[in-house]
């Protein structure tokens, strides 16, 4: 290794350390000198259609991959990114925002730059940054580059959130001392103070004897905060019942027989909700209680029931443990138990049948309550599924995942438009990573509108997703919450299966369909090679305009009565 290197390089050595391979972003003349460098570093420019797009698609990589590396130029790049960026933050997603700035001798002095505000402020974009940022740092002292930008990266991992690093010009290839690469990152998580983490798991541990009905749900941030196979080990050893929230989907493997569904409030099935709510004790991994998430706010769940696990913090029952993490908690808590002890009863069963009242139905219409059972039953272990605010994050939870499925949504920031870049940034991961993964997009004909352009990126890196468009004439979610026939849900009508080919893909390596009824949708699922996904496919899905999924309607009318004007 050179005894000394561009601090830029230094830092996409780092990401590479990290295991990021693609970095998307857009180029600027803040930036452009910075991506000549990235190949010395074994990485590649990904290069997006715009920087929103590019955020999101950084997000979706990372939720593959781990973190992922996202390049901006200063002001009008950085600022196009901030939406998807804070989503990424509201959701405790690892992304490393890197952004090309002028050079520190014009930022010293104050100079009447472009993309500035006119005002001299060169710290103002960066400021802004910092509230949808874990950290951020400026490098404009190369003398602590090195740690600053250790520090940042290790911070990303560890918080699993998005940070900010401002790149001047001149500062990016000053000659600063490669040793310390000769070190990894330290990616261990300290450690909670024995004497409490002791104390938090035997009483845990107590509550788990005593009861006589005890479940497990798990959220978000388990996935988010790595503590899957510790999540997996403790329902092996237990088979309590189980069941994810909305954003916990996928955290859980739904063919195992302790796995119960999905619980959502007063959303759930019936079944579920009742299984849930009459527990003596539960274990609650990784929640983030949001509104869409617990179904309006509606969990029937008692905190003198609850044990709460989080990233930085215990919950049991009414008392608070700062700063005690459950990582260690639950790998301490496995190891401990006395599983001849734990006692549980029946899960109810999820399957992937319809109601009977729709098998039993003679119309060909694509409902909500057909579709998405029959999405479960053609799943493969293993896919990739990504779905859009709206129908399809509603929609997917009627759906029971075979083995080894990751689902991808932005179930509490929202931000329509988010499942299309997150496509093509998982898409791309997955390529890295696992090329023989499917990857499916779910997506409504009028969330498609807001980033439609990254198809085009998917089609550039050879990418072979499944698009399913969802016809249904405009912005069903909100048709639900208010307006069912105002002109603001309206959009303007595409023709979807000419999309592919007007954003460049090879009509001998890409297909589209349609499917407006039953017979046809069966047509395709059981098309043995329209399911190998060998190549980039299109499927523009028609559905009824007011038809929704049953959780979608139930969040409806409860949001529809939050945003009521109050008299």
């Amino acid at each position: 290794m050179l005894n000394e290197i561009p601090v830029v390089l230094y830092l996409y050595k780092r990401l590479h350390e990290l295991g990021v391979r693609g970095v998307h972003g857009v180029p600027g003349d803040f930036n452009l000198a910075a991506l000549d460098v990235l190949p010395d570093a074994e990485l590649y420019w990904v290069g997006n259609c715009n920087e929103l797009n590019a955020a999101y698609a950084s997000d979706g990589y990372a939720r593959i991959k781990g973190i992922s590396a996202l390049i901006t130029t200063f002001g009008v790049g950085e600022l196009s990114a901030v939406n998807g960026v804070a989503g990424a933050y509201s959701e405790h997603v690892p992304v490393c925002h890197i952004v090309g700035m002028p050079n520190s001798v014009s930022q010293k002095s104050g100079l009447l730059l472009h993309h500035t505000l006119g005002n001299g402020d060169f710290t103002v974009y960066a400021r802004m940054s910092s509230f949808v940022s874990e950290t951020t740092t400026t490098l404009m002292d190369p003398s602590k580059a090195a740690e600053e930008i250790d520090r940042v990266l290790r911070t990303c991992w560890l918080r699993a959130r998005p940070i900010y690093i401002g790149l001047p010009t001149d500062i990016a290839f000053k000659k600063i001392s490669a040793e310390p690469l000769n070190t990894p990152l330290d990616l261990s998580l300290p450690p909670n103070d024995p004497e409490t983490e002791a104390e938090v798991v035997n009483t845990i541990a107590e509550l788990m004897y005593k009861s006589n009905n005890t479940v497990i749900i798990s959220d978000a941030c388990a996935i988010r905060h790595r503590v899957l196979k510790e999540l997996h080990e403790l329902i092996d050893k237990t088979m309590l019942p189980t069941f994810v929230s909305p954003m916990g989907k996928g955290s859980v493997n739904e063919t195992h027989p302790a796995f119960g569904g999905v619980y959502a409030g007063d959303v759930s099935r019936e079944d579920v909700k009742q299984r849930v709510e009459s527990a003596e004790l539960i274990l609650y991994i990784g929640g983030l209680k949001s509104d869409f998430n617990s179904g309006g706010f509606t969990y029937r769940v008692e905190r003198r029931n609850t044990v709460e696990f989080h990233s930085d913090h215990m919950k049991i029952r009414y008392s608070t443990f700062p700063g005690v993490q459950m990582n260690y908690v639950l790998r301490r808590l496995i190891d401990t138990l006395d599983y001849s002890r734990i006692r549980t009863v029946d899960t109810p069963v999820m399957t992937n049948n319809p109601p009977q009242h729709v098998r039993e139905s003679l119309s060909q219409e694509i409902t909500h309550e057909y579709l998405w059972p029959r999405v479960g039953q053609w799943l493969q272990e293993n896919d990739v599924v990504i779905t859009e605010t709206g129908t399809s994050n509603f929609g997917i939870l009627e759906a029971r995942f075979p083995a080894h499925v990751t689902h991808i949504s932005q179930v509490l920031y929202g931000s329509i438009g988010y499942s299309v870049g997150a496509l093509q940034g998982a898409a791309l991961a997955c390529k890295e990573k696992a090329p023989e993964r499917r990857v499916i997009l779910f997506v409504g004909d009028g969330s498609l509108q807001l980033t439609v352009q990254e198809i085009a990126t998917i089609i550039r890196h050879g990418l072979k997703p499944i698009i399913f468009v969802i016809n249904n004439n405009g912005y069903t979610i909100e048709r639900m919450i208010h307006g069912m026939d105002a002109s603001y849900n309206d959009i303007t009508h595409w023709k979807h299966t000419k999309l592919l080919d007007v954003f460049g893909a090879d009509p001998d390596n890409s297909k589209n369909f349609q499917t407006r009824t039953k017979t046809e949708l069966e047509r395709l699922f059981n098309d043995k090679e329209f399911s190998a996904a060998k190549c980039i496919q299109l499927v523009e899905l028609f559905m009824p305009e007011k038809d929704a999924p049953r959780a979608l309607v139930k969040v409806g009318e409860i949001t529809a009565k939050r945003n009521a004007a109050v008299e």
